[in-house]
């Protein structure tokens, strides 16, 4: 029960910068929440790439190597034509995965300005209830540091949890692509065999 009042003088003290703080948390951990689920459930890349192609079949419909795979077997394409739609493919994956990132970048800039905002406006508030003969209202004053330090706190909290999800994101959406960029290249190199191959035997 003391932790629940401790948590409640907590939110108190930060005053109105808490509601925005709060709408910057809860966006952050929703992006978080959805990009982990993308990555996991269409990202994710056996160890056997660059093996046996039919291993994709077994990936999620929405998967990025599943839905490179099918421009792949189409033979009767130029390969220069082919390997145009399949940068194509790779750019809207590479978007699709990247959905809400920007945001969450975002917020790694906004919830420290926001706290610090919470920071002035706090200590302003302390500073007013000092007067010309001295200390006005002492319990006022702590009040107003205690909101402005809570604040701060806050909006730093925030910033480093979403910078950490945000790197880790980019680096998972990074080693996605190279591994689409592995499969299609391998996949290319053989058709570029298979069509060298074909016009020797005419």
């Amino acid at each position: 029960m003391n932790h629940w009042n401790e948590l409640s003088e907590t939110a108190r003290a930060a005053g109105w910068v808490l509601y925005p703080l709060t709408a910057l948390a809860v966006a952050a951990l929703a992006i978080t929440f959805d990009r982990a689920y993308a990555l996991w459930r269409f990202a994710r890349v056996p160890d056997t790439v660059g093996d046996d192609a039919g291993f994709v079949h077994a990936l999620p419909r929405e998967h990025a190597l599943r839905r490179i795979a099918p421009l792949l077997d189409n033979r009767a394409m130029p390969l220069v034509q082919l390997e145009a739609r399949i940068e194509a493919a790779a750019l809207r994956i590479e978007r699709e995965m990247s959905r809400g990132l920007w945001l969450l970048e975002t917020i790694v800039t906004a919830a420290p300005l926001v706290g610090l905002l919470g920071t002035i406006v706090g200590m302003m508030h302390a500073f007013r209830l000092i007067g010309g003969d001295g200390l006005v209202n002492p319990s006022g004053v702590t009040g107003g540091v205690a909101q402005a330090l809570i604040a701060t706190a806050l909006g730093l909290v925030i910033a480093l949890v979403s910078l950490f999800a945000f790197n880790y994101f980019a680096r998972r959406i990074d080693r996605l692509m190279d591994d689409v960029g592995i499969f299609a290249n391998e996949r290319l190199a053989a058709l570029r065999v298979a069509a060298e191959d074909g016009v020797a035997t005419q």
